[in-house]
């Protein structure tokens, strides 16, 4: 994705702009050579805020200051966000209540550090044959998490692998 570039001093092509001053003033609609100028004069640059504006509007400013502001506005925002992981853990139509149960709680410990878990039911050899056990058992995993967690996709086959994502429950 390429960046918008802005017009900086000479690269400004239009024969009139609106300028705003260093100190936010109106100073009108003046020709771009005397806008350059009156930028030159203030040590400054003149930047073309709004291009598409008729004239263009354009701001006298540290062009250079402007941009490692807009850095820090930007790595600021970066360590806000907040990134989500998807934890997997697998299970098979045969296990036991017991590993379930276990299964269940390593799920509900990635729901509260805010991850989405993937739970994933793997057939093995005939075990295809019987969609309705792992669908219970996948309905019974959620059943155990739906105090804690919202379905966020509901179980589908792939292959010999039924899977679903679950999501914790937004924050009041």
């Amino acid at each position: 994705m390429a960046k918008p570039t802005v017009n900086i001093n000479n690269a400004i092509r239009a024969a009139e702009v609106r300028v705003i001053g260093a100190d936010s003033e109106q100073l009108g609609v003046i020709p771009t050579s005397k806008a350059l100028e009156l930028a030159a004069q203030l040590e400054l640059d003149l930047v073309e805020v709004s291009p598409t504006a008729v004239p263009p509007v354009c701001r006298i400013m540290d062009y250079g200051k402007f941009k490692y502001q807009q850095s820090k506005k930007q790595q600021e925002a970066k360590k806000k966000q907040i990134h989500v992981e998807v934890k997997e853990i697998k299970l098979r139509p045969k296990t036991d209540d017991h590993d379930l149960m276990f299964k269940v709680k390593h799920v509900r410990r990635f729901l509260e550090e805010g991850n989405k878990a993937k739970v994933t039911l793997v057939f093995r050899g005939r075990e295809i044959t019987h969609m309705d056990i792992g669908r219970a058992v996948i309905q019974r995993f959620a059943a155990e998490l739906e105090d804690i967690a919202v379905i966020e996709s509901q179980p589908r086959v792939d292959g010999r692998n039924m899977f679903m994502i679950v999501a914790p429950k937004a924050k009041k």
